[in-house]
C-alpha cells in the first residue's frame, strides 16, 4: 500500500520540493497535498508546476486558533493523508489538533535537537559557541520540537559565519536528511 503524504509549509518550500522529488520510483508514498497558511507562499506554485495538489488555510482568516487547526485539520482530512510532514510551517500547532494526527507527523528543525527550541536557532548556535550545529527531524509532540528524533545532520559552525550562511549550509543538510527520513518513516508506518 502506497502511503499518502501532505506537505505543510509557510514560504517557498524548499524542504518541500526536496520532498516531493524523492517521493517516486519504490518509495512506499507519494504527495498527495500541499497546503500552506499563507496566502501566495511561494511553495505553492512549486508545488502546483510539480503536479501536486495545492490549498491554502489562510490562519489570519480566523479569531481564535482552534478555529485555524478546525479548518486545517478538515482541509487534510479531504485529502485522507496518512503521514504530514512540516516544512517550514511557521505555525504552533495545539495538544488537541497533534492529538489527530499523533504518531503520523513529522517536523523538520534547524537546530540539533533538543538544542535551541523555537526560532532563531543559528545565531544562537553562533552566541553560544559551538562548533558544530545542524538540523534534526522529529515525530510531532504537543511539545514544541519536541518528541523521537528519526534523524540529525551536522554542519561545523566557522569562526566567520553570519546567521545567514550558517542557515544557508543547515539547509543543504536539510535537503538531504528529510526525504531520507521520510522515507524511513513511511516504510515503519507500512510495518
Amino acid at each position: 500500500m502506497t502511503l499518502r503524504v501532505a506537505i505543510l509549509i509557510s514560504g517557498g518550500g524548499s524542504n518541500m520540493v526536496k520532498l516531493v522529488e524523492s517521493m517516486s520510483g519504490d518509495h512506499p508514498a507519494r504527495p498527495c497535498l500541499v497546503l500552506s497558511n499563507i496566502a501566495g507562499a511561494g511553495g505553492l506554485d512549486k508545488a502546483d508546476a510539480l503536479g501536486v495538489e495545492t490549498a491554502t488555510v489562510a490562519h489570519k482568516n480566523f479569531a481564535t486558533r482552534e478555529a485555524f487547526e478546525e479548518a486545517l485539520h478538515a482541509r487534510l482530512e479531504q485529502s485522507r493523508p496518512d503521514i504530514i510532514c512540516l516544512a517550514g510551517f511557521m505555525r504552533i500547532l495545539t495538544a488537541g489538533f497533534v492529538s489527530k494526527w499523533e504518531g503520523r507527523m513529522l517536523n523538520i528543525h534547524p537546530s540539533l535537537l533538543p538544542k535551541y527550541q523555537g526560532l532563531n536557532t543559528h545565531q544562537r548556535a553562533i552566541d553560544a559557541g559551538d562548533s558544530l550545529h545542524g538540523c534534526s527531524i522529529h515525530e510531532v509532540t504537543a511539545l514544541l520540537d519536541d518528541g523521537p528524533i528519526w534523524g540529525q545532520a551536522t554542519v561545523r559552525v566557522q569562526k566567520e559565519d553570519t546567521a545567514e550562511v550558517l542557515a544557508n549550509r543547515v539547509l543543504v543538510q536539510e535537503h538531504k536528511l528529510y526525504p531520507e527520513v521520510l522515507r524511513k518513516f513511511a516504510a515503519a508506518q507500512q510495518g
